[in-house]
């Protein structure tokens, strides 16, 4: 397996035939997914998403893939393919159509209008070209051919691309459920006719690689959703992400058979089902779904709720029911269903939902302990069964984490792919074709952008920093009133300390510091305020630590007296 060398530099000119394939996000994560291609000139996106903070990056909204490899080329993209529309496929879409607001995105009916209707808050009217399975539209020097695949969410694609350097296929996310609610398989036939015309590189789905044997049906569910719909004495509340139209309407046909009513909880939801409903992918029976008002009249056994908050979000509507703010109070004999997955780094916020909701009473009803949700990515088994199929000359494995992606490789090597045609690359690496040959010959910035309320780009790895130091050590400022004549403090020192714990003795031992670092500034005739203030903030530091064996945040103010 070819892995990327970490004193890669600049790739070289790309050679007039030969095709380039950089994946600015979704290597190394399980999110912001985002590859461009490039071929005589011209550039095409396959997706664009987001990434979802973890417990070390505070304050942060979502993490966005680094444009600046593509910024001064924007013009030279003929279109944004997006394959499904999952937030780490489609969230960053908003971001790149700000630098440039034309530039067409291709995808199908439902993908598009999620997408529509995420542009719609950020005020911006996207120029959209639909297209569905079968399709073939050509893009500038790209012909795309597009192809079914099963999901978590309906109508999602995978991607051929035709080129003068040759085939790739991308699959996007996928799995291979042999009996999905909407009848509508991953088309293996088309794997295997794009195989025996030759797929020189092959993207494909890393999520679930390590997982031995085929994913579980989504109809395999129906048992266990239908059990607590029979049994919960009290209301259901569902817990879902807000796309999985599949499982909320499997989740709707059991609250349907047992006489409950539904509401939509949740900005999200409420926008995806409607969205959803209005386009005929989800079934809703007459009468069946209502206002959450009209519940309030409602028995609680005629009850049900179907929310966002899944993955513990601190503002969704699961995470404020568990803390007891929000409308919905959950009390004794309440059922909660969680019917969804535990994301890595997200299983600590979700046991504390769990925990939280529990504690009120509710009987939870989770993966952990039910069968209530199956994944939507491909496991160890699927994987295996499409690199026979495909026989690609190359394999370069997307979506995941350096784990995912390094046994998916191993899977595409024990299929017979030739160890040396088995790209393991990471966000910025850059793989070119040319001549039928892939190989890895450099790498572009990747890094993580960072979005914080209305900034993008603004918050960086050292604010962070500044950040997690505010978290846990506190912050301690220092007002020095200094005597410009003498260079010795006129007063003594004020300290106003936050987070950092202290009583009125602690900070008696820090003046002299204070005094004898400004008697030896004095000497050395150091008396500009900005110089003191760094003089100040190093002693006071080493004196926390010292002192307190702790390291706040300090924030040193020289005033000339």
């Amino acid at each position: 397996m070819s892995h990327p060398h970490p004193e890669l530099g600049p790739p070289p000119r790309l050679p007039a035939e030969g095709l380039r394939i950089v994946a600015l996000g979704g290597l190394g994560e399980i999110g912001r997914n985002m590859t461009v291609f490039e071929h005589a000139g011209k550039l095409l996106v396959v997706d664009c998403g987001v990434l979802f903070p973890e417990e070390h990056q505070p304050g942060v909204d979502v993490i966005l893939p680094d444009f600046t490899w593509i910024r001064d080329r924007l013009d030279d993209i003929v279109a944004v393919v997006l394959t499904h529309g999952h937030e780490d496929h489609i969230g960053g879409v908003p971001y790149l159509l700000r630098e440039r607001a034309d530039i067409p995105l291709m995808g199908s009916k439902l993908t598009l209008a999620f997408i529509e209707g995420k542009l719609k808050e950020h005020r911006i009217r996207p120029n959209t070209v639909r297209v569905k399975e079968g399709d073939r539209r050509r893009f500038g020097p790209f012909d795309c051919e597009f192809v079914a695949v099963n999901h978590s969410i309906p109508d999602s694609l995978a991607v051929a691309l035709r080129t003068r350097a040759g085939t790739v296929l991308h699959t996007g996310d996928f799995k291979m459920d042999q009996f999905p609610l909407d009848d509508r398989i991953t088309d293996l036939r088309a794997f295997a006719r794009l195989g025996e015309e030759g797929v020189d590189l092959f993207l494909t789905d890393s999520t679930n690689a390590e997982v031995p044997g085929f994913t579980t049906s989504e109809r395999d569910l129906v048992p266990a959703i239908e059990q607590v719909f029979r049994t919960a004495p009290r209301r259901v509340i569902v817990s879902s992400f807000a796309s999985h139209v599949h499982r909320i309407q499997q989740v709707l046909d059991a609250a349907h058979a047992h006489g409950r009513k539904v509401a939509f909880v949740g900005r999200s939801m409420v926008r995806n089902m409607g969205i959803a409903r209005d386009l005929g992918y989800l079934k809703v029976p007459a009468g069946l779904v209502v206002d959450l008002k009209a519940l309030e009249g409602l028995p609680d056994n005629e009850v049900a709720l179907v929310c966002t908050g899944s993955q513990g979000e601190p503002m969704a509507a699961l995470s404020r029911m568990a803390n007891r703010d929000h409308q919905i109070r959950i009390g004794q004999g309440d059922t909660v269903l969680l019917a969804s997955s535990l994301i890595p780094g997200n299983e600590s916020a979700i046991y504390r939902v769990i925990n939280g909701l529990s504690r009120w009473g509710a009987n939870v009803v989770h993966k952990g302990n039910a069968k209530v949700h199956v994944s939507g990515h491909a496991s160890a088994g699927e994987l295996v069964y499409c690199y026979n199929i495909v026989r690609p000359k190359h394999v370069m494995p997307v979506h995941g984490e350096w784990r995912h992606l390094q046994a998916n490789g191993e899977l595409a090597i024990r299929t017979g792919v030739d160890p040396s045609r088995v790209l393991v690359a990471e966000d910025g690496v850059v793989v070119d074709l040319v001549d039928g040959r892939a190989s890895i010959t450099g790498k572009v910035p990747a890094g993580y952008v960072y979005v914080d309320g209305m900034t993008v780009g603004g918050a960086t790895e050292a604010s962070l920093k500044d950040r997690r130091a505010l978290a846990e050590e506190g912050v301690l400022t220092v007002v020095a009133i200094v005597d410009a004549d003498t260079g010795a403090l006129a007063e003594p020192p004020d300290f106003l300390a936050r987070g950092f714990v202290h009583d009125e003795n602690t900070f008696a031992s820090v003046v002299p510091v204070i005094e004898k670092t400004l008697a030896k500034a004095a000497e050395e005739g150091v008396g500009e305020a900005p110089r003191l203030e760094q003089l100040i903030a190093r002693a006071v530091a080493s004196w926390a630590w010292r002192a307190q064996r702790r390291k706040p945040l300090i924030i040193p103010i020289v005033i000339d007296a």
